[in-house]
């Protein structure tokens, strides 16, 4: 699992952690060779799933009981869905629900995960998923440095269509189309408990299915591209992976930089070096 998975499950039990890393693997062989227009449907059909089981808690309950067997819980489910959802989705579904939860809870957001995945594989098979991964990113920030629009968007009681009002403001229709449904699914379906961290999560969601890992970059000034391009390389060969950089500015840190790689925090800032020198003659 890398850095950027364990910060998405990190809500999960173990017995649960270790479930949802098989359906996310029996998600990607029946996806293998889908369309972007296939993606996005089992997207919206894995969400329809996920709506149903959140209503009918009886039915939820039955299909997460670990006391059953799991082939009466995976027939159980076929009866249910293979003639309501494309085989992909019922193959999934089928899969998630013979597997142990540590909770019923866990089986629908597990689903609903996946079903983001799904929209990020659409995204990729369109050659758009830098651009989405950028732009959640960008959002996540947006969204953490205004408490009241974070506590809006985050709000079980706020009117729907108003929050998605706001995110439609926020987005100005620029964004990618992927983006747009990511962020309208995890205000009305949170994956953390706060909704910046969520698109943060997603970000890293993004850069996983690429196989590199995501460096927070703070910087006193603005760097070129082609500066970039060099820390990604630096970073890519102390890590030995490939690693997408995300570039704030911070006047505050006077020079330098400050670099997050999951818990990993390399700060090389001028403010960071004062700071040190400060506690050494405190």
């Amino acid at each position: 699992m890398t850095a950027a998975t364990a910060g998405v499950v990190a809500d999960f039990r173990a017995t649960s952690r270790e479930s949802l890393q098989g359906v996310r693997r029996r998600f990607d062989e029946v996806t293998r060779d889908a369309s972007s227009g296939d993606l996005v449907t089992t997207a919206e059909q894995l969400d329809a799933v996920s709506d149903l089981l959140d209503r009918e808690a009886v039915l939820r309950r039955t299909l997460a009981d670990s006391s059953t067997a799991p082939d009466a819980r995976e027939g159980l489910a076929g009866r249910i869905f293979d003639n309501q959802v494309g085989r992909p989705v019922a193959d999934v579904v089928k899969g998630a629900v013979a597997a142990s939860w540590s909770n019923p809870a866990d089986l629908v957001a597990a689903l609903r995960l996946v079903a983001r995945e799904s929209l990020l594989a659409a995204a990729e098979a369109d050659g758009r998923l830098d651009a989405v991964e950028d732009e959640l990113f960008r959002l996540g920030r947006i969204v953490g440095a205004a408490p009241d629009l974070e506590r809006l968007l985050g709000s079980p009681t706020a009117d729907p269509a108003g929050k998605q009002k706001v995110l439609d403001d926020l987005l100005e229709n620029k964004a990618e189309p992927i983006t747009r449904r990511l962020a309208a699914q995890l205000v009305a379906h949170p994956l953390a408990h706060h909704v910046s961290t969520g698109l943060e999560r997603l970000a890293e969601l993004a850069a996983d299915r690429r196989q590199r890992s995501v460096a927070t970059v703070r910087s006193a000034v603005e760097l070129s591209a082609e500066q970039q391009e060099r820390l990604a390389g630096v970073l890519a060969r102390i890590y030995g992976r490939e690693i997408t950089v995300h570039l704030e500015v911070d006047p505050e840190l006077l020079g330098g930089l400050v670099i997050q790689v999951g818990d990993e925090v390399i700060d090389g800032s001028a403010a960071g070096h004062l700071d040190d020198l400060g506690r050494r003659l405190g």
